[in-house]
């Protein structure tokens, strides 16, 4: 790797970002981090698990900016709950501080030092400093990122996993599984201090609160019809922990080698990304698109931080989930679902590559515009033509972004419904709309069943992405191949399950649709190039 000009070396440490003339080109906190994590120690009042990626340029900033604009004066109590790796080997060796780069669309990079961190603990290690932290009155929220799995108590087959079953039988004192010891304290803290609290999920997922809410709850009526706890610590959940829903949204990819190039030619050592034996993805920078949203539901009993100083939108629960619509069923996710599957089929690694395809933009662009936009939620809030204006403009398109639509195709079956089906029962509640009109929401539909083949349209096989559907839909496909005729019939109990698409596509009069643009692309080799001209323009 180069180094730049003048060879400066440069350590991610406490001691060395006092020399602020070495770190020229680098955003630097306007405020003592060493003051600030001894205030924190004293009272806490913010505590994170899941400190990856999103969490150290998302949250973390929001924090450092209130702290620099005088709104708070102490960090966030980072805690892992999974991967103790992250702290052990990103945070600790480094004074918990992060780099946090912005890829701008122009291929400027905006590069900040992250210092908010106060403290980093494992619930591994740490388990009873970190109950410690939740028991203080001083604690007003704690968020998470930890996936949308990390909330699930069940399995596949939606059975309660044999660790959670242990843990509802052992009581809180013996847990062992993260949501279980999570429970714990939150008891504890109730019968420590009695205060109230805010358990805000920040994950990507739909009603991510009510998800938090239901495994948390769940588990504790487990212990008390159990008699590990009692009605009163029961009660104190139900009525004093508070679990907002969120919306947040902004891509962060994993740690570019563009991005690690640059900081090495800056002259900072020692931050090159790692894989763990978890198979976490992680270095100690964070690249991410500038863009970003995080939408609260106002429920904090014990007090909050002023997030809205820090561009978060404090509001209802109901403005929560229209925000959340407008994203998911209209402005966001349909365009990503279509990139994926043809992307994957055009033989497409980058989304931003995508965007410069001329059906395939125009094709999002047309989709949104024309088929999702008549009906989209408006939250009010957040105006959805600006947003999507810029997904289309400034977010796909943005080179820097290493995003790829065989990432984005995982789990695709699970996804349909919502991206799409809303749309269409949309059309069919309309007075003066018909579901029938769509033209490329079934294009869409049906580049999914043609991705399912796994070959592309140059006829070469491709690996399709992991999707829980994947045995049971090749099963219903097998023997459709390029050149062959399409078997209409094997194809009716896909189209007419409701909960793959949201609707019965022979009931809202698609599905005739649907398999013609399937059999058009099954003609053979390039089949698919020439659906996208005719129809797509």
């Amino acid at each position: 790797m180069r180094r730049s000009k003048g060879d400066r070396i440069l350590e991610l440490s406490l001691k060395s970002i006092q020399d602020k003339e070495n770190w020229k080109g680098y955003h630097l906190p306007g405020y003592d981090p060493v003051k600030i994590a001894e205030n924190t120690a004293k009272r806490p009042q913010w505590m994170h698990f899941g400190s990856g990626n999103i969490f150290r340029i998302f949250p973390a900033v929001i924090c450092q900016r209130l702290i620099e604009q005088g709104e708070m004066d102490t960090g966030i109590v980072c805690c892992e709950g999974y991967d103790d790796e992250i702290i052990t080997k990103c945070f600790r060796p480094y004074d918990n501080l992060t780099i946090g780069v912005t890829l701008n669309p122009d291929g400027k990079l905006d590069k900040e030092i992250v210092a908010s961190m106060a403290d980093s603990l494992t619930m591994l290690h740490d388990r009873e400093q970190v109950a410690g932290v939740m028991k203080e009155p001083s604690l007003q929220m704690v968020s998470f990122t930890i996936t949308e799995k990390g909330y699930s108590l069940r399995n596949a087959d939606h059975e309660l996993v044999p660790a959670v079953v242990a843990d509802m039988e052992a009581g809180p004192k013996d847990c062992k599984s993260f949501m279980a010891q999570l429970t714990a304290m939150c008891i504890e803290r109730g019968r420590a201090c009695g205060k109230p609290l805010s358990l805000v999920s920040m994950d990507n997922c739909s009603h991510n609160g009510e998800k938090l809410q239901a495994a948390v709850m769940e588990i504790a009526k487990a212990w008390l019809d159990n008699g590990k706890i009692s009605e009163a610590d029961y009660g104190y959940l139900e009525k004093e922990i508070a679990f907002p829903w969120s919306m947040i949204d902004k891509i962060t990819p994993r740690p570019h080698p563009v991005v690690e190039e640059q900081l090495i030619a800056d002259g900072v050592e020692g931050i090159s990304p790692f894989v763990t034996s978890k198979h976490t993805y992680v270095a100690p920078f964070v690249n991410a698109e500038k863009p970003q949203y995080l939408v609260i539901e106002d429920q904090f009993p014990n007090g909050r931080p002023m997030l809205e100083h820090a561009g978060v939108i404090i509001t209802s629960r109901d403005i929560v989930n229209k925000v959340e619509k407008m994203k998911v069923c209209t402005c966001l996710n349909p365009l990503h679902t279509c990139l994926a599957v043809y992307g994957c089929i055009l033989g497409y690694t980058s989304i931003a590559e995508e965007m410069k395809d001329p059906q395939l933009s125009r094709f999002i662009d047309r989709m949104s515009h024309e088929e999702g936009m008549p009906f989209v939620v408006d939250p009010g809030v957040i105006n959805p033509e600006d947003f999507l204006n810029e997904v289309l403009k400034e977010r796909f398109p943005n080179p820097f972004m290493p995003d790829t639509p065989q990432r984005i195709a995982t789990d695709t079956s699970q996804k349909l419904s919502i991206r799409f089906g809303e749309t269409i029962k949309a059309y069919m509640a309309s007075p003066d709309r018909e579901a029938s009109e769509l033209k490329l929401i079934p294009l869409v539909q049906a580049g999914w069943l043609r991705y399912l083949i796994g070959v592309n349209d140059s006829g070469e096989a491709f690996e399709i992405s992991p999707d829980p559907l994947l045995p049971a839909m090749k099963e219903r496909l097998l023997g459709m191949e390029l050149g062959k005729p399409v078997d209409k019939e094997k194809l009716r109990p896909v189209l007419s399950d409701a909960t793959i698409f949201g609707v019965d596509l022979y009931e809202c009069g698609l599905a005739e649709r649907v398999i013609g643009y399937f059999e058009e692309m099954m003609a053979g080799p390039g089949a698919v190039r020439k659906v996208l001209e005719r129809y797509v323009g």
